[in-house]
């Protein structure tokens, strides 16, 4: 079966520094993928190049097997995002914006509508829906982006970070939407550093450090015996210097 997504010898360094030192990953379809490594270690840079919103220097994206950079207008509309960071039109109240990522997206006026009715409620923003966004919390504008990125029904889904700043009523109705979604066929690739959540939720798991792949494959292949996290530590490295804060000690 052709991947879901395919990463090969993706590279990219902003000066000096280089962020992603040749990823390759392999994403099958119908899996839900765990992308974990610390802060720093490239993976925001790789999904961002993964999905075409950075242009890398070195590598090829195939989304379902289409090169996502040679034949974009085929490659995007397979793919939902929800980037880490995500700047929006936040002078649009939700609804609005889920509309409007709708009609950018093709689909009928009605369609859309409906649509745009149905993620409001799922993701339990009715009542905020004609709120601008400008004046939601962090949690509730992270909802309406994964709203935006779910409403032309892709059949990949690239989420950086969805459960941040989400309270836990808001994250358990995003769990369902996302495991019906991989169940319905569908692929989801998320980004995390809470590796309970990861666990939870992944089949299939990638640790990433210093630009490049550590380990990968299936969550038990990967975890080798440990939970995830003690795993995680043992590959990326604990802090190098620990110190000995005395002086934060009541005397």
């Amino acid at each position: 079966m052709t991947p879901a997504l395919q990463i090969t010898g993706l590279r990219k360094a902003f000066g000096a520094t280089i962020a992603v030192a040749g990823i390759d990953l392999e994403i099958p379809q119908g899996s839900f993928y765990g992308v974990v490594g610390p802060n720093g270690a490239g993976k925001t840079t790789t999904l961002s190049m993964a999905t075409g919103l950075l242009t890398p220097d070195a590598g090829v994206v195939h989304v379902h097997g289409i090169d996502l950079w040679r034949e974009p207008q085929r490659a995007k509309p397979l793919l939902g995002v929800l980037p880490d960071g995500l700047h929006t039109f936040d002078r649009l109240t939700g609804a609005e914006l889920i509309s409007y990522a709708g009609l950018l997206r093709g689909l009928p006026a009605d369609e859309v509508r409906a649509r745009r009715d149905d993620l409001l409620a799922a993701l339990d923003l009715d009542s905020a829906g004609r709120t601008l966004v400008t004046d939601y919390s962090a949690g509730m504008t992270k909802k309406v982006a994964l709203a935006c990125a779910l409403v032309h029904a892709p059949r990949v889904l690239v989420l950086d970070e969805p459960f941040e700043a989400v309270d836990p009523v808001s994250a358990g109705a995003i769990r369902r939407i996302l495991l019906t979604f991989v169940e319905d066929g569908g692929t989801v690739v998320m980004s995390s550093h809470v590796m309970a959540l990861v666990e939870r939720l992944c089949d299939r798991v990638a640790i990433v450090g210093s630009g490049r792949v550590l380990a990968e494959g299936t969550l038990d292949s990967v975890r080798a015996g440990q939970d995830l996290e003690a795993r995680f530590v043992e590959l990326v490295g604990d802090v190098a210097d620990q110190r000995d804060l005395a002086w934060l000690r009541r005397s």
